[in-house]
């Protein structure tokens, strides 16, 4: 099965047209590739797969290799690399520009780094994850839930594929792709550590109780957080910060980031022992904000909180004006008194409470009541 990404071609298209150079980040694994190919066959010679030992020796030499091409120039897993960004900063550079630069890699800190220091002002970077509801349709909800987006992992032959492929992807990440990022830490360290930020799942993140856990300090836990966000695999919300006579919550919010990903780490094998756990309508929170960011244009997002209790989940910024999300797992979501103080707080311009129903609706101006399959729609959630 063949899953058409046309909104992300037309903006690598969009940021190739613009740019001299556009890096294209993610998971490993997410369809970064894929989608390159798309744009340039692995066959020409323009193409770099940088592990294949064959690409690696035509850049030993890599401005006399790089400097006659025109037209789209693709290097794959760029991360191998690094020593590359400083010759594509000299072949942006030139005035006529005769090639396009697109480079993947799976993201981390150091890939990161290179790009946004070396190519200041010549870049720029997309962000891609695992398939979204946009892509698939409301009719993939539960599945995307259940399996999460990476590619190989939703569209499995069946169940056990899909949970092997998801463990299998845990064991490489952590196993092959931080070594060779230069990271220093035991496998089994970071395994322990990810299973018990699942546990802290659409929650606020606090370092001491996982320090104590695993017997390190918990500037060590924040190191090891850092690593798998820049990872792209968790996500740290950043709380949002108003100019009240309030205590508010400062620590950020921690999801991991694919929903499939998450049961795996649960150790959930059946849609039944989904149904049951007890962190079930965290991971549906979770699924939801990551298709509502999925979905919904905006500057910058957040979430929000205090210590007296309210609460909203997501706050995207489009200009001056704020926008709230509230995630809820029920049948009929309420007007609650945390929406209330929210409103009047922040001057929200509106709020979406989005839920697993089926029907639109108004809970007083201007609060409204949408289903989450209205996200297959991008740009529809404050319509």
């Amino acid at each position: 099965m063949h899953v058409p990404r046309n909104t992300l071609l037309e903006r690598i298209r969009t940021a190739l047209a613009r740019n001299p150079v556009t890096v294209l980040t993610g998971p490993r694994q997410s369809g970064k590739t894929t989608l390159a190919r798309e744009l340039l066959r692995e066959d020409s010679p323009n193409y770099f797969d940088l592990e294949d030992p064959a690409d690696l020796a035509r850049l030993e030499e890599p401005r006399t290799a790089l400097e006659p091409l025109n037209g789209l120039v693709v290097i794959d897993e760029i991360q191998r690399r690094p020593d590359l960004f400083p010759v594509l900063r000299v072949l942006a550079d030139r005035r006529t520009r005769p090639a396009r630069f697109l480079i993947l890699g799976s993201a981390s800190g150091e890939l990161l780094r290179q790009s946004s220091e070396t190519l200041a002002g010549r870049i720029e970077r997309i962000e891609i994850g695992g398939f979204t509801l946009a892509e698939l349709g409301p009719d993939a909800i539960e599945v995307l839930w259940r399996r999460g987006g990476f590619p190989r992992a939703f569209l499995a032959d069946g169940e056990r594929d899909s949970i092997a492929w998801r463990k299998q992807f845990i064991q490489t990440l952590l196993e092959r792709d931080f070594p060779q990022w230069g990271v220093r830490v035991p496998a089994t360290a970071l395994l322990r550590f990810w299973t018990m930020v699942a546990h802290y799942h659409g929650q606020t993140w606090n370092s001491a109780q996982p320090a104590q856990a695993l017997g390190v300090s918990p500037s060590t836990t924040r190191r090891y957080l850092d690593l798998l966000t820049d990872a792209l695999v968790l996500r740290q919300l950043q709380p949002w910060h108003a100019n009240l006579g309030k205590r508010q919550v400062k620590s950020p919010k921690v999801y991991v980031r694919d929903s499939g990903l998450l049961h795996r780490l649960y150790g959930l094998e059946t849609e039944k022992a989904l149904l049951s756990h007890p962190k079930l309508g965290a991971s549906w929170e979770g699924f939801a904000i990551e298709q509502a960011l999925a979905a919904e244009p905006c500057d910058d997002a957040w979430f929000w909180a205090t210590h007296q209790g309210a609460e909203i989940d997501l706050l995207l910024r489009r200009g001056d004006r704020l926008f709230g999300v509230e995630c809820k797992r029920a049948d009929a979501p309420r007007l609650t008194p945390s929406i209330r103080i929210a409103l009047d707080d922040l001057g929200l311009e509106r709020v979406a409470i989005v839920y697993p129903g089926a029907k639109r609706y108004p809970l007083g101006d201007p609060v409204e009541v949408v289903p989450l399959a209205a996200l297959a729609e991008p740009g529809t959630l404050f319509a």
